[in-house]
């Protein structure tokens, strides 16, 4: 039932919006080529941004330094871009950005938080993140999580709120991300990390680039997304509850995750109440990106601390249970679904004591790169009870006959020939 829930909320918030925001409106429009925009974007929305509707003309908007818009009861109608100039350096300093996602301790540049609030950028408007300075330059150094790379579009601490006809233009790390929030509503999200360097042509470029990473939130769901990527498309992280992605379009990277999990060792990741249905995942020229991984993947630590987090971690607990992935087309992918339970592991760790259970997989059809179709690599510590296939209609390459893995899996129904009592 809260699944059905979800989409008539997005309704009722318009018409409640639609009341309040009568009563004061602010339009911006950009101040021209060089010229720094963050003052009037920050007036506007303190001004508006509570009880009333802010309108921002069509062009680019220059940002030079973090921003938040705290949104009670008001509309955002974003024609133009908010784009973020690529002084690489000055956003790599932690004083200039926000670390308001505790995960990975990652960094934002622009977080929105509030209440009852329309944000709609019409299909024409949204975020630059003028990301191929930020590939170019990581492409010969390391990256690491929680190395400040900044998040192009954060959601904290919301609470009712609609994001409508979104775009994000080359997100230089993950693409959005939500966090500690509830009754959130993506309707029409896209998100391009196109590498566009010669030098880096065939390579992935673009990683970390992700679609969205869900993480300490509930009843969060996300309708109509085109995301080309160099990783996740979807990362649902831990603590993501009732979870509805509808409509979803993935062009190259990872494919969609779970995790990953268990990685930090004093905290319970719990994932619970999933539904995702109606997913394309489509592999580009590899030239353009080379990554297709899976279609979905679950992941989590070893039950063994390697290192502290953001890096390292490993032996959390917590489950995920009551997942459902129906009509899925895959293009080519490597691995079209697969759990796995060793992320960040070495040999000898104690395995994870995280449980994947329930999980359900309904209608996927397309081709795969590998013979192996599902692959269920459970922990021995906690092995997975009712596994669930349904029309599994994957095609391997030519000449050979699918196979199915699976490991530490407690029970498992509708695959052929997979041994659900097989043990590591």
């Amino acid at each position: 039932m809260i699944f059905a829930l979800h989409g008539v909320f997005a309704l009722l918030l318009l018409g409640a919006v639609s009341g309040h925001a009568a009563a004061k409106t602010c339009n911006v429009a950009p101040l021209g080529h060089g010229k720094d925009d963050t003052d009037q974007v920050e007036a506007a929305i303190a001004r508006c941004g509570h009880f009333g509707t802010t309108v921002f003309a069509p062009g680019e908007y220059n940002i030079t330094r973090k921003m938040t818009w705290d949104l009670v009861s008001s509309r955002v109608d974003l024609h133009g871009y908010l784009s973020f100039i690529p002084d690489i350096q000055y956003w790599l300093d932690a004083h200039n950005t926000y670390r308001v996602i505790f995960i990975q301790d990652q960094a934002s540049w622009f977080v929105v938080t509030g209440r009852d609030f329309v944000i709609d950028a019409h299909s024409t408007g949204g975020i630059n993140g003028n990301g191929q300075p930020w590939w170019s330059y990581f492409a010969t150094r390391t990256r690491e999580d929680g190395d400040g790379r900044p998040v192009a579009f954060t959601l904290k601490n919301v609470t009712r709120g609609v994001v409508r006809d979104f775009r994000i233009e080359a997100q230089p790390f993950w693409c959005n991300a939500v966090a500690d929030s509830s009754e959130v509503v993506y309707d029409g999200m896209y998100c391009n990390a196109t590498n566009q360097d010669p030098l880096y042509a065939g390579q992935n470029v673009v990683p970390n680039t992700d679609g969205i990473d869900t993480y300490r939130s509930d009843k969060i769901t996300l309708l109509r997304w085109d995301i080309t990527c160099g990783d996740d498309c979807l990362a649902i992280k831990g603590n993501s509850t009732n979870i509805i992605a509808k409509d979803i379009t993935c062009r190259g990277g990872n494919g969609i995750a779970f995790g990953s999990l268990g990685q930090y060792v004093q905290f319970n990741d719990i994932v619970d109440h999933v539904l995702m249905e109606d997913l394309k995942l489509i592999r580009l020229d590899p030239q353009v990106q080379p990554n297709l991984g899976s279609g979905v993947y679950f992941k989590s630590w070893t039950g063994t601390v390697n290192g502290s987090p953001p890096t390292g971690g490993g032996g959390g607990g917590g489950y995920v249970s009551n997942v459902v992935v129906k009509d899925v087309s895959l293009d080519n992918v490597t691995l079209p679904i697969h759990v796995y339970q060793t992320n960040g592991g070495h040999t000898g760790d104690e395995p994870s004591k995280l449980q994947f259970s329930n999980l359900t997989f309904v209608n996927w059809t397309g081709t795969s790169q590998r013979s192996t179709i599902v692959e269920l690599a459970c922990s021995p510590a906690a092995p997975c009870p009712n596994m669930r296939f349904e029309n599994i209609n994957i095609t391997p390459p030519s000449g050979t006959a699918p196979s199915y893995i699976c490991v530490n899996v407690a029970s498992e129904f509708g695959l052929p020939a997979c041994n659900a009592t097989g043990l590591a």
